[in-house]
């Protein structure tokens, strides 16, 4: 390639990436307004501006990232970045939970400095690259930009504990990136490459016994796994939930994952059959740890946590299935989930604002918020996996594509991967349903006040469209079936 066509291909991938490049420059402008509003309003003017300028933003995001469906597949700065249908399907999910983040500040009316809407444009700079990368050398940066930004905005919170589980998130996430990117470098001397759609990679890795090649990719998809929160990289998990601002808890839950679960899509077409199995293992071994673990929790962000490291794990079945079917259930849950677990997240904040989420704080408030109750009932019962809520559909999908990849290729621990998926999605009825029962069936404790609303119209509505939503994709699941088909 000479120089007029490298010029030309630096053109083309730059016109390729313009969601990317306005969230970089509007991260710019965002610091400049800041600075310059400090001279002429005064804070609480200044918080308001900045987050309409924020949510302003994010909506000319979500027109950008929408307006490359149609674009052809192709890469960007070859072989850096791809952009095809998931990475613009995983885009949209990203930045839906980057608005919806936006709004639970809005309605609950978070008091954050504002640098929290900066660090959150880096989040979502860094989530978007991620879809698109296809070289190992943008993953791990892609991954380091999420990061950074998200070990900040964690160690920005207002609570006490923050300090603690964002000393905590830093440590094990340099210890997740150190792993990761030794692993790479394996890849890169036993391939001689990074680019994970070139079968050079998998040549490379097959010439070498099984030891070597397990290792490798355990090794190398260590990052990955932290950002899942999933077994052994999820000790961060439930102290970063329960330090974190709720808001910043439900986004940090669902859009990390949503960016990873295409990564490990991508490399499920390059790494050797091995990668199944490890898959497998790491996501029954999950399931299992993050059910067990909820069981004994007496503090709702907690709960939540333990439960988003099973909620991973059942992520990892459909990729782990390694059929059409399978990957097309997985981004189906994904998105399922998305949408189940920042409801919950906002609905446990509108009935306990601002709080440490004690579980005892639930007590009893079914009777007086039943509207926020009732919906935070249906949310529940979604994650758990009954109908009629998406999250039975999305549970029964990921289960079929395993029960069709095990009678196709007769892997026994295919088998003990479902037989373990279902007894899991059993024991989880325990804990999921003690919200409920919690609402509507005890008392107020002695002394316990329920807490003021704060926007309760606001909050109200929202409920009602979150639980509409997750009720319509139960009744009519083809809606979002017919994006993720079009893949």
């Amino acid at each position: 390639m000479d120089i007029n066509e490298q010029l030309i291909h630096i053109r083309q991938s730059l016109a390729g990436i313009g969601p990317e490049i306005f969230l970089g420059l509007f991260f710019c402008f965002f610091l400049l307004s800041e600075i310059l509003l400090m001279k002429w309003l005064s804070k609480e003017e200044i918080s308001r501006w900045l987050h309409r300028l924020a949510l302003t933003g994010s909506l000319i995001t979500l027109v950008l990232v929408l307006g490359q469906w149609n674009e052809k597949p192709s890469f960007r700065f070859f072989p850096l970045l791809f952009l095809d249908h998931q990475a613009v399907f995983f885009k949209v999910m990203i930045v839906v939970a980057w608005i919806f983040t936006l709004i639970h500040v809005r309605i609950l009316k978070y008091d954050f400095p504002p640098e929290f809407n900066a660090l959150l444009i880096a989040t979502v700079a860094g989530l978007n690259l991620l879809t698109m990368s296809t070289h190992l050398l943008t993953i791990y940066l892609s991954l380091e930009l999420i990061s950074i930004s998200s070990y900040i905005l964690v160690s920005l919170s207002p609570y006490k504990k923050a300090a603690e589980g964002g000393l905590k998130y830093l440590l094990f996430g340099a210890a997740s990136s150190a792993v990761m990117l030794y692993g790479i470098s394996f890849i890169y001397g036993l391939t001689g490459t990074m680019d994970i759609t070139s079968r050079v990679m998998t040549i490379g890795l097959s010439n070498n016994t099984d030891l070597v090649i397990t290792t490798v990719i355990v090794l190398t998809i260590g990052g990955l796994l932290f950002k899942l929160s999933l077994v052994p990289f999820h000790v961060w998990t439930p102290d970063v939930y329960e330090a974190a601002p709720t808001p910043l808890v439900s986004f940090l839950s669902v859009a990390p994952k949503a960016a990873v679960i295409l990564v490990l899509m991508r490399l499920a077409g390059i790494f050797p059959s091995h990668y199944f199995p490890i898959l497998g293992g790491v996501a029954l071994i999950s399931i299992t740890v993050g059910n067990v673990a909820a069981l004994w929790q007496s503090n709702a962000r907690r709960l939540l946590a333990y439960s988003s490291i099973a909620q991973a794990g059942y992520l990892l079945v459909g990729i782990a299935a390694y059929s059409r079917f399978g990957f097309e259930t997985a981004v189906f849950y994904t998105a399922a989930y998305l949408i189940i677990n920042m409801a919950a997240f906002f609905l446990i904040d509108l009935l306990a604002p601002q709080s440490d989420t004690a579980l005892a704080d639930f007590e009893g408030l079914g009777r007086k918020f039943t509207w926020i109750s009732g919906s935070l009932t249906v949310v529940m019962v979604a994650l758990a996996g009954l109908p009629p809520t998406v999250g039975f559909t999305s549970k029964l999908l990921i289960f079929s594509s395993l029960w069709d990849s095990y009678h196709q290729h007769q892997f026994p621990w295919m088998l003990w991967l479902l037989i373990g998926g279902i007894l899991n999605a059993a024991i989880s009825l325990a804990y999921y349903l003690r919200l409920p029962y919690l609402l509507f069936f005890k008392e107020v404790g002695a002394g316990i006040l329920p807490k003021i609303r704060i926007n309760a119209v606001a909050g109200n509505i929202m409920a009602g469209l979150l639980v509409t939503i997750i009720i319509a994709f139960f009744l009519k699941p083809e809606w979002l079936m017919h994006w993720i088909s079009a893949f």
